[in-house]
């Protein structure tokens, strides 16, 4: 009976250590694509991945395999990520093109995000009112008068109200459009529509000039600048992560660094240590042999039971 007892308490034991091991051994591990588009640090795909400071505005939809960036105006697509460059582009489906016009409440970053605009984005503010938005009307600063509004750049304006039919269709007059130079594009910049008095806007980033006459052609969208960290330095350590089929990552606890290496297995360094023997010790860390061991250990242990 005190043996029978034993074995069954043994077994339970045994089956609670098993579904432990298995939820530790099959957590999801930090994605390398989303969709179409390669996940590198600082971006990750979900809490853990990346940067943490990034985390907050980037997520990766597994189900719709998309990437969309988050701030206090909307949600927006991610449609690539130019890494050599430190350079995310959006796009936000309320912006008017040439391919349609719509209202638009405008779009602003959270004044703490780790973006900033690039210096390629051009903002054209649409249908403005010219009596009332303050776009038209000059500040006063320490050197005098500015405008908001880019006057060199006029012609930008002359092309989408000319040449971009979705937009010459309505009938607009040039002078409410305005080519949308703020004194400030840092983090807390902020296009609120609703305040310029001004229906619609579009962005574009990398016009080049044999383009400019061409507003069809365009690259619509927003092109948004990150760095690493205060001194711009890419982390070492995550360099030999990701060398390593890893992907970087951070404690969620404590912020500090992990690798995420294949099986959801997460280290201080990196991933190599999976690949030294590759025939003895990627076998025992592999997610699915893990599974295999565990099953037959359980299998063994019934069969043992009286």
């Amino acid at each position: 009976m005190g043996l029978k007892h034993s074995s069954s308490s043994s077994f339970f034991f045994l089956i609670l250590f098993f579904l432990f091991l298995s939820s530790q051994v099959s957590s999801q591990a930090c994605l390398k694509t989303c969709g179409q588009i390669p996940i590198k640090y600082p971006l990750g795909t979900g809490s853990g991945c990346g940067d943490p400071r990034f985390t907050r505005y980037i997520k990766c939809d597994p189900d719709q395999q998309t990437l969309t960036l988050t701030t206090h105006t909307g949600c927006y697509p991610i449609t690539s990520v130019d890494y050599a460059k430190q350079t995310i582009y959006v796009t936000d489906s309320s912006m008017s093109t040439c391919a349609c016009t719509r209202p638009s409440q405008g779009f602003g970053l959270d004044w703490d995000a780790p973006f900033s605009f690039h210096d390629d984005t051009v903002f054209t503010l649409l249908d403005c009112s010219v009596d009332e938005s303050p776009v038209f009307k000059p500040l006063s600063n320490s050197t005098g008068r500015v405008s908001l509004c880019d006057r060199q750049s006029s012609s930008i304006c002359n092309f989408l109200y000319s040449n971009c039919r979705a937009i010459s269709l309505i009938n607009l007059q040039e002078s409410t459009c305005c080519v949308y130079v703020p004194l400030d594009l840092g983090p807390s910049f902020e296009m609120d529509l609703q305040k310029l008095r001004c229906s619609s806007y579009s962005g574009f980033y990398n016009l080049g000039p044999a383009q400019e006459s061409h507003p069809e052609n365009w690259n619509y969208g927003i092109a948004l600048k990150y760095k690493f960290n205060v001194f711009d330095e890419y982390p070492a350590v995550c360099g030999g992560c990701e060398r390593s089929n890893g992907a970087c990552g951070y404690n969620t606890q404590t912020s500090s660094f992990v690798c995420n290496c294949p099986g959801g297995i997460n280290t201080t360094s990196d991933c190599f240590f999976l690949y030294n023997s590759a025939s003895i010790v990627l076998p025992w860390f592999s997610r699915e042999w893990v599974m295999y061991l565990l099953a037959w250990v359980v299998l063994w242990t019934v069969m043992s039971l009286p």
